[in-house]
């Protein structure tokens, strides 16, 4: 903890010190150690592995490659060996594809097919499928590297998105559940279950009111329950992992006291990916710095 609070304060003395033109600025800094304001994991570093296919191109360039999920190399031993390194590594499968994901296990009356760009579509993609053979490769490899895995499941199925931009309708979890019991009769290791991802509040591409998302939370705890229910270690329930909106995230927590065992919240403290500032300055900017408080304060209130 002590260490942490030092790098903090050490960004804002750099940011103080960089608005006055190359002058020397002295202080003394006070940490109080005796009590700890926040707590974190010993495990609390994590990453997300994301959908995007090689087509996504943004700002003239097409950035993601071979790293999506459905296109990774899990033979290279050089990302197998960082993520050992970090073990155990919580690892986040999901990201803004994830609400367009179809698992294709074989219950799956839909074709199994990758996701095809298309740019009348939410996210410039079509709905995408999950071969059950890939899974298998995927978890084999979370196996040998220690990883804990958060898996992000679609909360858009069922619904239908209007003109307006919100989804209306409950979550149709039948091919999630399908999904959980695929992975629970692997006798695969979830650490937890997310629903959704960026659909809170104003939503990105799309949203679902906090009342409709807290009945799908309990819908997902049931499946859950029961899918597990012979099971020692069950995984922990997660959502709604979004941007943070006062009143939705009130409503929904109010709502999911007993269903909901983590809620998650999305912030990019450093900015969207086309700015051109580099590492140090996008974290030495003030209005980066200041955009966080107002987020932050708005947090403590709620919980």
């Amino acid at each position: 903890m002590g260490s942490f609070c030092f790098w903090v304060c050490f960004v804002v003395l750099s940011f103080a010190s960089s608005q006055v033109a190359n002058a020397a600025v002295e202080g003394t800094v006070f940490i109080e150690g005796k009590a700890a304001i926040g707590r974190i994991d010993d495990d609390f570093i994590c990453a997300t592995l994301d959908w995007w296919p090689p087509e996504k191109c943004d700002y003239g360039t097409c950035s993601w490659g071979l790293a999506g999920l459905l296109n990774l190399d899990l033979s290279n031993n050089i990302f197998l060996n960082a993520i050992r390194a970090f073990s155990p590594l919580k690892i986040r499968l999901g990201g803004s594809l994830q609400d367009k994901v179809i698992y294709g296990t074989d219950e799956n009356q839909q074709h199994c097919t990758s996701f095809v760009k298309n740019t009348s579509e939410m996210f410039g993609f079509t709905n995408g499928c999950l071969p059950m053979n890939r899974w298998d490769q995927l978890n084999s490899f979370f196996q040998k590297s220690g990883a804990k895995i958060i898996f992000g499941l679609n909360a858009l199925a069922g619904r239908t998105v209007h003109p307006n931009g919100e989804a209306v309708g409950a979550w149709n979890y039948t091919n999630a559940e399908s999904f959980i019991r695929y992975t629970v009769e692997k006798n695969y290791t979830i650490h937890g279950w997310e629903l959704g991802n960026e659909l809170s509040g104003s939503g990105v591409g799309t949203r679902v009111s906090a009342d409709q998302y807290a009945v799908d939370t309990a819908a997902l705890q049931s499946v859950v329950e029961n899918v597990y229910k012979n099971v020692d270690s069950k995984p922990m329930i997660i959502a709604p992992g979004g941007f943070y909106d006062s009143d939705w995230f009130k409503e929904y927590i109010n709502k999911t006291i007993k269903s909901v065992d983590v809620v998650t919240h999305h912030i990019y403290n450093l900015g969207p990916g086309m700015l051109v500032w580099t590492l140090h300055e996008s974290v030495s900017l003030e209005i980066f710095i200041n955009s966080r408080v107002p987020c932050s304060r708005g947090l403590l209130q709620t919980i």
